[in-house]
């Protein structure tokens, strides 16, 4: 027999004999360096005999002595094609034949609409869907948002509680903008630097803050949302700030002239957008270490990394200095570090906000989402920034985008109780049973407290899923990459060996030029073979939607994993580190569903833990109103982080 494989087409393989594969880590060592890669970096330890081992941790000097292995002429390329052969990616993507038609993009069955919604229409100015999710929320209560005594537990400000001190006259945005100013200046004198954001004006937020003040004064506020404090992500356009994507340079191969649609609408809603939020070299990391501009830290513990990548959005939001950022999600990039700093991350489907002004615009598996510190403010946001391109709308056909109606508390859809999909095998396999011991008692919760129903399910080919992932965005990754080098940056071959190639290589990061050596392997034949795949698991997981409302799993696999000081100034790769923190995201990434991180408590040392959502294409309003049953069943107790600022009263 030859290596050929061939697999049954999706709609023959028997659910009930599927057996759940986890994850293994192999690893081939060759002379005196241990080379080891899974899913997409690669690592070198100080080993001297050829075995198979499990992936080591790698910084510091060991880390750069590997990448300068790795990007040598011919023996680079021949170490990329054994590990792959290794962790039978070949055998996956070259020696198996896949029965399914290619799926480029994420291609969606018609669905019936949900019920007990307010729809809202793209087409309407952001400040009317603002004000249509606003009328979606219950009602709010100021004595007892805004109730400052010192023996109530703590919260995090909502954005209505800023709107009503702003019309109430107990403050004002100028004001706010010069605490978050102040807090901003502490911030960049810490040490170790706790960077939040890469770019920072403060006659910027001075301007905006004034404008907004004014407008208050004048009765006339443009929308809830203004005079509310957020952050955009540094991959996504906020003129007049540079976007670096995280980088050092970028900004000089793709000038910025105006707002990303995205932030445009927000904008106008009135928002005071107060800077670019750090993040992992162009995305391209799931810890948020990034030595360019310095590590963005966890503002539970500040020697922890927040999840990456959208690091500086989360940080800033669980901090108390803005209300929501803007992060981009192509790889569980909103709600890994939304998970690990405590807060709410939302990734709407593919292709329900316009990604125009994005630098990863033209992939298929990413996102412009909000964080904020509560479901009801992920609305509002999401109210105001939703909206397909043009070509999309055409493309895939979006169902009318709809908000829960939480005027009421009823979790009910109209035909009974949520139905909850729970794969109990994929579920517990946490680093720690903490975490899946706490998700599974707030499922248990809503099942007594809602009556919601939990059903088993089963999806097949997770490992595959991982692999088609991987080599979907790395090879978008590297196509939109492509152009810049051509364009009078690199005027050489990305992986030329000589010295000016490897001068302008030497300005990314180490691990992001370990991905990229990765990304530019693939091949043309590969990126269709994952498409395949993405096409089979469509299939499997659209039947279990047939069964269940959500797909119900912990966010990520571990808490905030601690940032070990040799990483601060070369980087670090560590595969069982992000195994563990992108083990349950990257389903709602290839197939382009809906999803939800909502913190439900701590582990033993004070760390976040987050529950994710999983929802059918277009069904943002039902994982929005579960998710808000979630948020009310964890209330109590939250935990203060040990970095938070009150912008709000000045304390």
């Amino acid at each position: 027999m030859g290596k050929k494989k061939v697999m049954l087409p999706a709609d023959e393989v028997d659910l009930a004999t599927v057996k759940y594969q986890y994850e293994t880590i192999e690893g081939l060592l060759i002379t005196t360096l241990g080379l080891v890669w899974m899913n997409s970096i690669f690592f070198v330890s100080g080993f001297d005999s050829n075995f198979t081992t499990a992936a080591p941790h790698l910084t510091g000097i060991g880390l750069k002595l590997f990448v300068k292995v790795l990007e040598a002429p011919l023996i680079g390329s021949l170490i990329i094609s054994q590990l792959k052969k290794k962790n039978k990616m070949i055998e996956m993507l070259r020696n198996t034949v896949i029965p399914e038609a290619p799926m480029f993009k994420p291609e969606f069955p018609p669905r019936e609409p949900e019920t007990g919604v307010v729809p809202l229409d793209e087409d309407q100015r952001p400040e009317e869907r603002v004000e249509l999710a606003l009328k979606s929320l219950p009602n709010y209560e100021p004595a007892k948002s805004l109730s400052t005594d010192p023996s109530s537990p703590f919260r995090y400000w909502k954005i209505r509680d800023f709107a009503y001190a702003y019309r109430s006259k107990i403050t004002t945005p100028s004001i706010v903008a010069e605490r978050f100013i102040a807090a901003m200046d502490h911030f960049n004198n810490m040490k170790p630097p706790t960077p939040l954001l890469i770019s920072f004006d403060p006659e910027l937020v001075r301007k905006q803050a004034a404008a907004s003040t004014r407008r208050f004064e004048e009765g006339c506020p443009v929308s809830i949302l203004d005079g509310i404090f957020m952050a955009i992500k540094d991959d996504i356009d906020c003129f007049p700030h540079p976007s670096k994507g995280g980088t050092t340079f970028f900004h000089e191969v793709r000038p910025v002239e105006e707002d990303a649609a995205s932030v445009g609408r927000l904008r106008s809603c009135g928002a005071i957008l107060v800077g670019k939020a750090n993040m992992h070299e162009l995305g391209l990391g799931t810890t948020g270490n990034n030595p360019n501009h310095g590590t963005a830290r966890n503002p539970h513990d500040p020697a922890r990394y927040t999840g990456g990548s959208s690091s500086g959005p989360a940080a800033i939001v669980a901090s108390g200095l803005c209300s929501a950022a803007l992060g981009t999600d192509g790889g569980g990039s909103v709600r890994i570090p939304s998970s690990l700093c405590g807060v709410v991350g939302l990734k709407s489907t593919y292709g329900r906000t316009d990604m125009s002004g994005s630098i990863c615009d033209s992939g298929t598996v990413e996102i412009i989402g909000p964080i904020t510190s509560n479901v009801e403010d992920a609305i509002l946001v999401y109210a105001a920034i939703l909206g397909s391109s043009t070509a999309e709308r055409i493309a895939l056909k979006p169902s009318l985008p709809c908000l829960p109606d939480l005027t009421s508390n009823e979790l009910s859809h109209g035909s009974g109780s949520l139905t909850l999909g729970k794969y109990t095998e994929w579920f517990n396999d946490v680093f720690s049973t903490e975490i899946s011991d706490k998700c599974e008692d707030v499922l248990n919760r809503l099942v007594e407290n809602h009556g919601c129903k939990m059903v088993e399910i089963f999806i097949p080919e997770l490992l595959e899923m991982r692999t088609a992932h991987i080599v979907s965005i790395g090879s978008e990754s590297a196509c939109g990459l492509n152009p810049d080098y051509e364009d009078g940056f690199v005027h050489l071959p990305l992986f030329s060996c000589t010295q000016a190639g490897i001068d302008k290589k030497a300005k990314f990061t180490l691990d992001t030029r370990t991905n990229l050596a990765l990304f530019q392997s693939f091949s043309a034949s590969d990126y269709v073979a994952a498409q395949c795949l993405r096409r089979r698991l469509m299939y499997y997981h659209m039947e279990a939607f047939k069964e269940v409302d959500v797909i119900v799993t912990p966010t990520t696999g571990m808490t905030a994993p601690v940032i070990p000081p040799a990483a601060l100034s070369l980087g670090e790769t560590n595969m069982q580190v992000t195994g563990n923190l992108m083990r349950f995201v990257v389903t709602a990434n290839l197939l382009g569903f809906p999803a939800i991180s909502v913190p439900i408590g701590y582990d033993k040392q004070g760390l976040p833990i987050g529950l994710q959502i999983i929802g059918r294409p277009w069904c943002e309003a039902t994982i929005l109103r579960l998710a808000v049953a979630i948020e009310e069943l964890c209330c109590s107790p939250k935990k203060k982080p040990q970095q938070y600022y009150d912008i709000l009263n000045g304390e």
